[in-house]
C-alpha cells in the first residue's frame, strides 16, 4: 500500500512540474510523446537557425556581418539572445504587419493606412482578441484603430457589375477567426462535413448581410443597417422556412429586439444611423470572448503557422471532427496557455521559437523514408512572402538603406522606386487574390521575373557601397565566394561549391565584375534563397 501511495505521489509531483515547465518544453514533451519513437531531424546548424529567425521575426535575411558575428559567438544562450533582440527590434512590427497583412487580406488590395495600423498594433503588442474585435466591429470616431475597417470594407466592395459578396465576407469571418469554412453550408447542411450546420451560416450571414460601406467619410469605415428581426431561410432540399437571429457557429442565438419606429422623413440619400441593436457589435464581442474555445484555438493554430508552415489543424480552415488536430493536446494547451496570457501573439511566438521543433533541420534524417510533415519532427520548407523575398534581396545587395531612404539615392545606376520593386516581387511570387499563401510554389512567372524583370535586373547593379561595389574590390577569390556565400545564403560554402564558384570568377577576365553579378544573380534566384528552411 505504501509503494503504492509513493508512486501515485511521485506521478503528482511530476504532473505539477510539468504544468510549471515552459510552454516550449511541454510542446516538445507532446510532440516526442506522439512520435511514438520516430526519429526526428538534428537541431538546425547556427547559419539556418539564424537565417529562419530573421526571416521570421524582421522579414528579412541577416546582413553578412550578423551573421558572422553570430557564427563566431560561442554562448550557450545565444539563440535565445538573438531571438529576444529581434523582438526587442522595430523590424518585429514591421515584419508582423506584413504577415498579418497577408493572412487577412489575402491580396485584395493595399491600404498604407490599414499597414500602418497593423504595425502600430504590433509595434504596441496587441492582444490578438482586441485586434480581432477592431477587424470585426471597427469604431470610426477611434482615429487608432479606425483603419482597421479596411478589412470589412474592402470584402464590401462590388467588383464590376457582380453584387455586394455578402457570403463571401461571412466565409471570411468564419475562416480567419474560427477556422471554419462556411462557404459550402449556406444553402444546406454541408454534405460533407457533419459539424457545419446551414444555420451556423445564416447565423452569421444574418448580421453581415446589414454592413455597407460608408461614403460620408474619406476613409475605409463600415456602417451598419437595423436588423428588422431574425433573418429568415431555407434549404434548398427543405422549403420550410427557418428563422435565425445573430448566432457564432455553434454559438447561443441571439434574440432581435424589434426595432424603434421613427415616423420622422429622412432624405433617402442619408446613411442610416448606426442601430441601437448591434448585431456587428455583438458577434465581434462574441466571436472573440475568452471563453470561445474555437476562437482561442483558431488563433493558436494560425500563430503555429506563422512559424511552423504547417497548422496543428491543416488546412487552416477545416477545423471540424473529420479532419481532427495532428496533435489535439499541444492545440489544447497552446489555446488554453494564449487565453490565459490574455492573447499575448508575442509571447506565444516566443515560446515557439525555443521549442526544439521550430529550431530543428529541414534535412530528412532518412531521405529514403520521408517524415509526415504533421508529425513536426522536420522543419517544413516554407515559402518566403513576396515582401520576404524583396527585403531579402535588398539586403543581400547591401542596397536596403537606398530603399528605405537611410542611404541617399545617388550615382550613375539609382535604386528604382520602393514601389516599383515591390510591386515586381509581388506581381511574380504572390499569389492571386483571395487565394491563401500557405504552400511553396515554383511558378513560370518567378523563374521569368528573375531573368527578365526591370525593377530587379536594376537591382542587381554595381553602386558605391553595395556589395557588387564590395565585392569587387575583393581580389582573392575564395574570400570573395565565402563573402558572397555569407551575404545572400546566410552561410559558408561548402567545399565543392567554393570551388566551383572559384573556378568560375578565375575564368572571368576583363568581365570580372559582369561574372560577380552573375554569381550574386544564381544564388539569389536559387531555391534556396527562395524558401525559409
Amino acid at each position: 500500500m505504501r509503494a503504492i501511495l509513493l508512486v501515485c505521489l511521485c506521478l503528482i509531483t511530476q504532473s505539477v512540474l510539468a504544468d510549471d515547465a515552459p510552454l516550449h518544453q511541454r510542446v516538445d514533451a507532446l510532440i516526442k510523446d506522439a512520435a511514438k519513437g520516430g526519429t526526428a531531424a538534428k537541431p538546425t546548424d547556427d547559419a539556418e537557425f539564424f537565417r529562419r529567425i530573421w526571416l521570421d521575426f524582421a522579414g528579412r535575411i541577416p546582413t553578412a556581418q550578423a551573421t558572422r558575428d553570430f557564427l563566431a559567438n560561442a554562448a550557450a544562450d545565444k539563440r535565445q539572445k538573438a531571438i529576444e533582440e529581434l523582438f526587442a527590434a522595430p523590424t518585429y512590427a514591421d515584419r508582423m504587419a506584413d504577415a498579418f497583412n497577408v493572412i487577412l487580406l489575402e491580396r485584395r488590395g493595399e491600404n498604407p493606412d490599414f499597414k500602418t495600423y497593423l504595425k502600430a498594433s504590433f509595434a504596441a503588442n496587441k492582444p490578438w482578441d482586441q485586434l480581432s474585435r477592431e477587424l470585426l466591429n471597427p469604431d470610426a470616431d477611434n482615429e487608432g484603430a479606425r483603419a482597421a475597417g479596411f478589412f470589412l470594407s474592402k470584402r464590401l466592395e462590388n467588383y464590376g457589375q457582380n453584387p455586394i459578396d455578402y457570403p463571401g465576407l461571412t466565409r471570411d469571418v468564419g475562416r480567419l477567426f474560427l477556422g471554419m469554412d462556411l462557404q459550402c453550408a449556406e444553402c444546406h447542411n454541408h454534405l460533407f462535413i457533419d459539424d457545419y450546420k446551414q444555420a451556423d451560416f445564416q447565423g452569421l450571414f444574418a448580421v453581415y448581410r446589414n454592413t455597407f460601406v460608408r461614403t460620408d467619410v474619406k476613409f475605409p469605415a463600415v456602417g451598419e443597417r437595423a436588423m428588422p428581426g431574425k433573418w429568415e431561410f431555407a434549404s434548398v432540399f427543405d422549403p420550410a422556412k427557418v428563422q435565425i437571429g445573430p448566432r457564432s457557429p455553434g454559438g447561443k442565438e441571439f434574440d432581435v429586439p424589434p426595432p424603434k419606429v421613427d415616423d420622422k422623413k429622412k432624405n433617402p440619400k442619408d446613411l442610416p444611423p448606426r442601430p441601437e441593436f448591434s448585431g456587428v457589435d455583438l458577434l465581434s464581442k462574441e466571436i472573440t470572448h475568452r471563453d470561445n474555445r474555437q476562437f482561442a484555438k483558431n488563433g493558436a493554430n494560425r500563430i503555429w503557422f506563422v512559424l511552423m508552415g504547417r497548422g496543428i489543424v491543416h488546412p487552416l480552415d477545416m477545423h471540424h471532427s473529420a479532419n481532427p488536430p495532428s496533435h489535439p493536446e499541444m492545440l489544447d494547451l497552446l489555446a488554453t496557455e494564449l487565453v490565459a496570457h490574455n492573447f499575448d501573439i508575442k509571447w506565444l511566438l516566443k515560446e515557439i521559437a525555443l521549442t526544439a521543433a521550430y529550431q530543428r533541420s529541414s534535412q530528412e534524417p532518412d531521405p529514403t523514408k520521408p517524415v509526415d510533415p504533421a508529425k513536426f519532427l522536420v522543419a517544413v520548407e516554407r515559402r518566403l512572402s513576396s515582401e520576404q523575398l524583396m527585403w531579402s534581396t535588398l539586403q543581400a545587395t547591401e542596397d536596403i538603406g537606398r530603399a528605405t531612404g537611410a542611404t541617399k539615392n545617388d550615382g550613375a545606376s539609382p535604386l528604382p522606386a520602393t514601389d516599383q520593386i515591390k510591386k515586381g516581387f509581388s506581381d511574380a511570387f504572390a499569389n492571386d487574390a483571395r487565394d491563401p499563401e500557405e504552400t511553396v510554389n515554383s511558378t513560370v512567372k518567378g523563374a521569368l521575373f528573375w531573368r527578365n524583370d526591370a525593377a530587379f535586373t536594376q537591382v542587381l547593379k554595381r553602386r558605391p557601397g553595395n556589395l557588387l561595389d564590395r565585392l569587387a574590390a575583393v581580389q582573392d577569390n575564395t574570400q570573395l565566394v565565402d563573402e558572397l556565400y555569407l551575404s545572400i545564403l546566410s552561410r559558408r560554402p561548402s567545399a565543392d561549391e567554393q570551388a566551383d564558384f572559384v573556378a568560375f570568377l578565375s575564368k572571368s577576365g576583363s568581365e570580372r565584375d559582369v561574372a560577380i553579378r552573375d554569381a550574386a544573380w544564381a544564388l539569389i534566384s536559387s531555391m534556396e534563397f527562395f524558401v525559409n528552411h
